[in-house]
This record gives C-alpha cells, sequence and structure tokens, in this order.
C-alpha cells in the first residue's frame, strides 16, 4: 500500500525560505519519478516540480522557477524541495507522489505552507 507522509511546512515571511520532505512507501522508491504539487484554497491542484528516478532530470512550473529546488536520497525513500524567495501566492498545501500515481486519486498527507507578506 501505498504511504506518501509530507512535512516541514509553515508559517514565513515573505522572502523566506523553508525544506519540505516526503517519505514514500510501499513502491520501490527508486524505480520512480517523484513529484510535488500544491493545492491553494479554492483552486485546483497545481504541479511544481519533478524529479526522474535516478535524480538526473527535474523539471519545474514557470512559477516556480528558479526559487525551487526538488532533489531525492533514494536510501532514504524521501523526495525533498527546497522553496527560496517565497511569495505570499506560494501560500497553499503541498503534496507529493509517485508520477504514476498521479491520476489514482491518492495524494497521502500534505503539508501547510503559509507565506505572509
Amino acid at each position: 500500500q501505498v504511504q506518501l507522509v509530507a512535512s516541514g511546512g509553515g508559517l514565513v515571511q515573505a522572502g523566506g525560505s523553508l525544506r519540505l520532505s516526503c517519505a514514500a512507501s510501499g513502491r520501490a522508491f527508486s524505480n520512480y519519478d517523484m513529484v510535488w504539487y500544491r493545492q491553494a484554497p479554492g483552486k485546483e491542484r497545481e504541479f511544481v516540480a519533478s524529479i526522474t528516478w535516478g535524480g538526473s532530470s527535474t523539471n519545474y512550473a514557470d512559477s516556480v522557477k528558479g526559487r525551487f529546488t526538488i532533489s531525492r536520497d533514494n536510501a532514504k525513500n524521501t523526495v525533498y524541495l527546497r522553496m527560496n524567495s517565497l511569495k505570499p501566492e506560494d501560500t497553499a498545501i503541498y503534496y507529493c507522489n509517485f508520477r504514476v500515481f498521479i491520476s489514482s486519486g491518492y495524494w497521502g498527507q500534505g503539508t501547510q505552507v503559509t507565506v505572509s507578506s
């Protein structure tokens, strides 16, 4: 059974930084591409970043490019999202997932990020 537990969120002032972590289980983590998505109040869940199974390739939404960095530690079954220069519009619940499970409807436990102006 797939389990995804994100952590590291919190309240931060605009311009600040946070590092999110997501522990994944239920699949051979190192075989799968991973993604971060976020959902702001009243909005659809949206793509933030992705990383290939070996970590050699990453992709970012235009809105976070240059500010966020996705990484992974396959020995720890964990994917990370380093967020710098945070803006109030980054306020959302952040979720990770296996890329192949995006359409499954399962997103696990997200972590709230709130950026004050």
